[in-house]
């Protein structure tokens, strides 16, 4: 798939005639253009919606509007909801196979993937590796998301943020939890920055923006506590000046544009997979 995205002709047949319908509650940017963008190269048909402007604003439940896109007979329909379990929901009700762009603060499977992919491309391997993830864990669908698959992986998961920010009982996902961000980047593979998300955080949680970038936010001087082969990865969207620094986002220890362009291959291959149901065999 990613090889796919390096060519002069960016289109293959492999999902001619099927139809996908984007079904997005929430605002996106990387997650909306990336399942777009992959649609596209895989010459699949999509319908884009947003709740702006639909029935949805009239007073439609989503159950209906989904079972009236049902009735225009998609093949699949990929979701990003406020609410956590609305794919599931979803799923259990429609004919139409279901993809989680994010449902709320619950998780995130494909930003996972993509990061994943990320990761095993640099080093070669995702067990053993030390991964240290920083930021707003309380309300983050990514951290969820990337604990499941990167603990069933075998590598070691640390998080860390100010006490307000982190759930209670996460250490019972099999990670190491900390407020201390000097401690979490110590021997440290892999540094992932998770922003503030103040859309959903109904009280305030940290003094200010400025208190929270001197304790947590990454800087080139932070940064030297993790390994000298250490990278920085980052869902999107950063606050620069908040959670990182723009000189470590900019630095060559980024892999923070990668991220976005194995997210569409990622994605690419998520789709493939669930609308033929066998592993891509190359110009199909």
């Amino acid at each position: 798939m990613l090889s796919i995205g390096r060519r002069e002709m960016k289109k293959v047949p492999a999902l001619r005639g099927r139809m996908i319908v984007n079904l997005f509650f929430e605002a996106s940017t990387r997650t909306r253009f990336s399942f777009e963008t992959a649609q596209k190269w895989l010459s699949a048909d999509s319908l884009n919606f947003a709740a702006k402007g639909s029935s949805v604003e009239k007073g439609e439940s989503l159950l209906d509007t989904a079972r009236n896109l049902q009735a225009m007979s998609p093949d699949l329909i990929v979701i990003r909801h406020g609410t956590a379990g609305v794919p599931h929901f979803l799923a259990r009700n429609l004919k139409a196979g279901v993809v989680n762009a994010g449902d709320g603060a619950h998780e995130h499977p494909t930003q996972a993937l993509l990061d994943a992919l990320t990761v095993r491309r640099h080093f070669g391997r995702l067990s053993e590796l030390t991964v240290a993830i920083t930021g707003d864990i309380l309300h983050s669908r990514v951290v969820r998301s990337n604990i499941w698959l990167l603990t069933k992986m075998g590598a070691k998961v640390r998080v860390c943020g100010p006490p307000t920010l982190l759930p209670p009982r996460i250490a019972e996902m099999g990670v190491e939890a900390t407020t201390d961000f000097d401690a979490a980047l110590e021997d440290a593979d892999v540094v992932m920055m998770l922003r503030m998300q103040l859309e959903r955080q109904g009280s305030s949680f940290f003094p200010s923006t400025r208190e929270y970038f001197k304790r947590y936010g990454l800087t080139a001087a932070r940064l030297a506590r993790a390994r000298s082969h250490a990278v920085v990865l980052h869902p999107g969207p950063m606050n620069r000046g908040v959670e990182i620094s723009s000189e470590v986002a900019d630095s060559p220890r980024s892999l923070i544009l990668e991220q976005v362009s194995n997210g569409v291959a990622v994605r690419m291959a998520v789709l493939y997979l669930l609308l033929t149901g066998h592993p891509w065999e190359g110009d199909a």
